[in-house]
């Protein structure tokens, strides 16, 4: 079970840094700057010498999306199956760990899929998005199984369950807004914080105006869910606290950067850090979520496998 617990906890690092990677590409406009999927340039390795002299994107771009296809095709996609392999080895150890093993595999093929649509679909603002969705799902379910492969958590009611869903929800929902929203440059559609313009409800028949105060209305519903998360779960104790702590940290570390972000007019490594840290605090929420549903005591007291 250890095995698990630490392969899933690997590939959860290295798809949130993929997604950060994602980040970069996207921020600095270099998601077309190899236009065929899989190859690049009909190459899989693009030289210098490959790129055409009109294509409008400098070498390192070309470097950014190729590394970041190369490590999502040939790292973590074979580290994700051998999770899910791990996982179907013990699942008669724990419950749920078949589902998600199973579930894990079909998202990643689907991310694969999805990979190949944003570049045929020129990078159109809903395909960056869904196509970041999955990878938050793909996350979601590394970390569902390293939680289950893990030590159980205090029981908790039904209530803060639903709470822990909602936050999570919330969260989600909030990053993928953001990344339709930057996609669509609608970035600064608001030009104040927090409030949109000075009006907390302006006028929403611009739809960049719209997608902007959309996102920032999810982002105010996950800070206040992530709250009552921390609040409970101090009650609770044990992993809930600190997990509760910290995802309450860097949700407001992430409000803060984004004010700062409109404020100068959103430099890269804004960006690029905001978005990292919203990531984990969304990992800090989907640990919540997961733990909430703590291992039963008859699957717990089978002999475990070494």
């Amino acid at each position: 079970m250890r095995a698990l617990r630490l392969t899933a906890g690997l590939a959860a690092l290295l798809t949130f840094a993929l997604i950060i990677l994602g980040a970069s590409v996207r921020a600095t406009n270099s998601g077309l700057s190899c236009p065929d999927w899989p190859t690049c340039y009909g190459n899989w390795l693009p030289l210098p010498g490959d790129i055409p002299a009109d294509a409008g994107y400098a070498y390192y771009q070309v470097m950014l999306e190729w590394v970041h296809r190369l490590i999502a095709g040939v790292i973590l996609g074979p580290l994700v199956l051998v999770v899910a392999w791990l996982a179907l080895r013990y699942r008669e150890e724990r419950p749920g760990l078949g589902a998600g093993a199973a579930l894990l595999v079909v998202l990643l093929v689907i991310q694969a899929g999805l990979g190949g649509v944003t570049v045929l679909d020129q990078n159109s603002p809903w395909s960056v998005a869904l196509h970041l969705g999955t990878a938050l799902l793909v996350l979601s379910m590394t970390l569902f199984l390293a939680a289950r492969a893990g030590s159980s958590a205090p029981a908790v009611d039904a209530g803060f369950r639903g709470l822990a869903a909602f936050a999570w929800l919330a969260t989600f929902a909030t990053i993928v807004a953001a990344a339709m929203m930057a996609k669509m440059g609608a970035s600064l559609a608001c030009a104040t914080w927090p409030l949109c313009d000075g009006a907390l409800l302006p006028d929403l028949s611009d739809p960049m105006v719209l997608v902007n105060w959309v996102h920032r209305l999810l982002a105010a519903l996950a800070i206040l869910a992530i709250l009552l998360l921390y609040l409970r779960g101090r009650r609770i104790g044990g992993a809930f606290r600190g997990l509760g702590m910290g995802a309450l940290l860097l949700v407001l570390l992430a409000a803060l950067l984004a004010a700062h972000g409109i404020a100068s007019f959103w430099p890269l490594w804004v960006a690029v850090t905001h978005q990292a840290i919203a990531i984990l605090a969304f990992m800090h929420v989907t640990m919540i979520l997961w733990k909430t549903w703590p291992v039963t005591e008859a699957a717990a007291s089978r002999p475990q496998m070494a």
